[in-house]
């Protein structure tokens, strides 16, 4: 008899962990769902399968995300479709788990056929905790917080940025401007003394084409130019603009003065390579070729004549002379500098009037200067479960545990409080997670707990706050109430006030609460963003 007994528990069990079956069927179409088993460990995977038995013309929908919850999908794997005549059998398994104990119930699956819903059973699952031997596996206590360094990687990759930007204008500055460039062939012959350059030139001009060419006015317009100009430089003498008159009446003054020991045969040449130059230019006269080439050579005596019945310079003129073109050096120096500034001032300019364009102002401001909400928006956020029932949601900083102080009335109906929390209601964000667990097992008073939440927002020195209410649905399926509004908050240091947002999250079940509560000052966009981050990423585990 016992035996008798026995073997049906046995077939009981296997049939309830190996095959627990659901079968619909509605206009020729049937589903079935199955479970491998009804009971794992911490960790472990259910095998959830789907079958559908369809016609072949119909379009099926499966069910898609985390909609198991409160187990977790892992993986949705679609089988091989099998074809039978006009019918199709479609098959889809579902890998779930769980990682905390206690009994679950896997809600309905909706299966669409046609946009026609369908339904399947619940399953209730049992995950046990996985044993440890306490003996052999040594035990210690929890470890205090440890404060870790907040990542300075975003700081280094802008300055970073801002040393690369600064050394590709120094250098593009420096390149254009400050390093001493080659010089070219021409400017190498202006920085020549006056007599090598004229020599130099005079030497060019011999082995041009000009009389080849019968080019005798640019050949003679050359030839002057560079005695006129050499006799400007050196011997200080207007030239370039005289006449050749003149010029000789200047140079015969000097003469008599003693300051140009030059003979009068020269200066008697001179006046006759002037004169000839005047007819080829003005007169279109062509004279002999050898003439052109004996008026070159003439010239060439006079320059090295000339240079010789200089005066040597004095002490103070040679003084003044260096004294003049250390000034041009540091005047020119000063030019290249002022260049550069200009440029990258420009620079700076342009790339913050584009920034400013396509950013707007605000963004480039508070990138430039810094803003306390965006240097949280774009830091290193914190994905992190908290207090018991966990909530769990992702915050731009780590929130703190609290120590709550509640009347001892309070203190006698709650089984366990867990309060973490972030900012305060004087900063820009203030962020709070709290959960508790009561000993009566029954339904959470959602009311009495807003109504505590708004009393302490009037405590610290909210008011005229406005109230709303709607529903709330986390990512994995959890239904809650959304409290949210604004107030008016003044600072009791600053004796400042300013307008506040706030958002009030309420979750709960058979004995216990779980709240979020968020405020941010009002017009802060990079708060705002903040708070939508954190609400998409916010989920609550309901099972205590």
């Amino acid at each position: 008899m016992r035996a008798k007994k026995l073997n049906s528990k046995i077939v009981c069990t296997t049939l309830l962990m190996l095959l627990s079956f659901v079968g619909f069927s509605q206009d020729d179409s049937k589903i079935t769902s199955t479970i491998d088993t009804t009971s794992i460990k911490i960790g472990e995977q259910i095998q959830y399968t789907i079958t559908v038995e369809t016609d072949s013309l119909n379009v099926v929908h499966f069910p898609e995300g985390q909609t198991f919850s409160p187990l977790e999908t892992v993986e949705a794997i679609m089988q091989d479709t099998i074809k039978n005549n006009n019918k199709v059998i479609l098959q889809r398994i579902y890998a779930l788990t769980q990682f905390d104990s206690g009994a679950y119930t896997i809600p309905p699956q909706r299966i669409a056929i046609n946009e026609q819903p369908f339904f399947t059973d619940s399953f209730r699952i049992k995950v046990a905790d996985v044993v440890v031997d306490t003996i052999k596996q040594k035990m210690f206590d929890i470890k205090p917080l440890i404060e870790v360094e907040k990542s300075n990687a975003k700081i280094w990759k802008i300055g970073l940025t801002i040393l690369l930007a600064l050394l590709i204008i120094g250098g593009l500055a420096y390149w254009f401007f400050l390093r001493k460039k080659p010089l070219t062939e021409e400017e190498k012959e202006a920085l020549l003394p006056p007599y090598d350059r004229a020599l130099l030139e005079l030497k060019k001009l011999e082995n041009s084409k000009y009389l080849i060419h019968d080019e005798y006015k640019k050949y003679y317009s050359e030839l002057t130019d560079i005695v006129r100009s050499y006799l400007e430089e050196d011997v200080h003498v207007s030239a370039l603009e005289s006449t050749t008159g003149q010029l000789i009446t200047k140079l015969e003054m000097l003469k008599d003065s003693g300051e140009l020991n030059l003979d009068d045969d020269t200066i008697t040449q001179f006046q006759k390579i002037l004169q000839t130059a005047d007819l080829v230019k003005f007169a279109k006269s062509k004279p002999p070729t050898s003439i052109a080439e004996q008026d070159r050579l003439a010239v060439e005596q006079i320059v090295v004549k000339t240079h010789d019945a200089l005066p040597e310079p004095t002490e103070e003129e040679l003084l003044q002379n260096a004294e003049y073109l250390e000034e041009l050096a540091k005047k020119k120096q000063r030019k290249k500098i002022y260049w550069a500034a200009a440029i990258f001032a420009g620079i700076l300019f342009i790339g913050g009037a584009f920034s400013v364009a396509y950013f707007g102002f605000r963004e480039v401001k508070d990138t430039v200067f810094g803003h306390p909400t965006k240097e949280l928006l774009e830091g290193e956020w914190v994905a992190s479960s908290y207090g018991f029932p966990p909530i769990e949601i992702e915050t731009p900083d780590v929130l703190l545990r609290q120590k709550v102080e509640l009347p001892q009335e309070i203190l006698d109906s709650i089984q366990d409080i867990q309060t973490f929390a972030y900012g305060s209601y004087t900063q820009n964000l203030s962020l709070s997670s709290t959960s508790v667990t009561f000993k009566n097992q029954s339904d959470p008073d959602f009311e009495g707990a807003i109504g505590s939440a708004i009393g302490i927002f009037e405590q610290v020195g909210i008011r005229n706050i406005i109230t709303k209410q709607e529903e709330f649905t986390t990512q994995s399926g959890v239904t809650g109430l959304k409290v949210y509004g604004t107030g008016n908050f003044k600072n009791p240091i600053t004796e400042k006030s300013k307008k506040i947002k706030y958002n009030i999250l309420m979750f709960g079940g058979k004995g216990f609460i779980q709240q979020i509560a968020i405020t941010w000052e009002d017009g802060d966009d990079y708060a705002e963003q903040i708070v939508s981050r954190i609400l998409n990423t916010l989920d609550v585990k309901t099972q205590t």
